[in-house]
């Protein structure tokens, strides 16, 4: 059986590492690269590295994340986030391999009720969001087969994210305020990374699979205040640590980039196109505390 081999940036972070980890079909292998192997702000080493042999996709799911440093840091943000993809997606246009691009909440304001729907107003509120958008811009107007993965408040047992930081916290102190004002649904890394696996292959193996610009999150609304404390809840279950969470609205906290009061993603899109119906968030958070902690006392 001829392989498939499907190329993975980021191989360092969360969700790179879940694209390592998760189960690819027969025939397949992950080639996964981090800064060390791929400079994203060397556009001619990207497009040199697409051309380097016959991918069956590629999926870019490295960014520059620093949503605050990127205020002041907007040459590097709009680098990784926008210049890249458009290199990526050059490169992929050439050659005829699929793209998957993974994007953010945080291209919309954030002032809407309900979830944001794939074609609803975008307007950024930072750097961040903006740089981001601008990949987005760069991917869909450069002729590649494509599909712009938008997601948001990414969590798993790696790197640096919300539910580490919880449990991390709390073994310092008995209480923790939390902003109780911004609004959406986890991501489990695991759960995006099998959402994005399953996409890449149908665009590599059915040149008439669906294209354009999807939301992944896992189900359900809630506050970060929330959030942390079905991460104590979940933790106490474990024999893990916990602590009191006090709830304070966002102007309590103030940040140099603005957060979007509303992150939650609507899923029709990729239901619809994909078959892919989120699981609760409550079961990916589950799932990363049998990691962290492990499994339930």
């Amino acid at each position: 059986m001829a392989h498939r081999e499907v190329l993975i940036t980021g191989a360092g972070g969360q969700l790179g590492t879940e694209l390592q980890r998760c189960s690819w079909p027969e025939g397949w292998r992950v080639t996964a690269v981090d800064v060390a192997e791929l400079d994203l702000r060397d556009t001619a080493a990207i497009l040199a590295l697409v051309a380097s042999r016959p991918w069956a996709a590629v999926i870019n799911g490295a960014a520059y994340t620093a949503v605050d440093k990127a205020e002041t840091d907007l040459v590097s943000a709009w680098a990784v986030n926008a210049m890249a993809p458009a290199a990526f997606a050059e490169a992929c246009a050439k050659v005829d391999v699929p793209l998957v691009q993974v994007s953010t909440d945080y291209v919309f304001a954030g002032n809407k009720t309900g979830p944001w729907q794939v074609d609803d107003p975008v307007a950024p509120l930072g750097v961040y969001g903006a740089s981001k958008l601008g990949g987005e811009l760069a991917v869909r107007t450069s002729g590649a087969r494509h599909a712009i993965v938008r997601t948001a408040w990414v969590v798993s047992a790696h790197g640096n994210n919300f539910v580490k930081t919880m449990l991390r916290v709390s073994e310092a102190r008995s209480s923790i305020t939390v902003v109780a004002d911004q609004r959406g649904s986890p991501t489990g890394a695991a759960d995006l990374a099998m959402a994005l696996r399953i996409i890449a292959v149908r665009l590599a193996e059915d040149a008439d699979a669906p294209t354009g610009t999807f939301h992944f999150s896992n189900a359900g609304e809630i506050s970060w205040a929330e959030f942390a404390t079905e991460i104590f809840r979940q933790s106490v279950l474990r024999g893990g640590p916990s602590a009191e969470v006090i709830p304070i609205p966002g102007s309590d906290y103030p940040t140099p980039a603005r957060r979007p009061a509303n992150s939650l993603l609507s899923h029709e899109a990729i239901r619809a196109a994909y078959g892919i119906t989120p699981r609760d968030w409550r079961d990916a958070l589950s799932d990363i505390l049998d990691e962290l902690i492990g499994a339930k006392i």
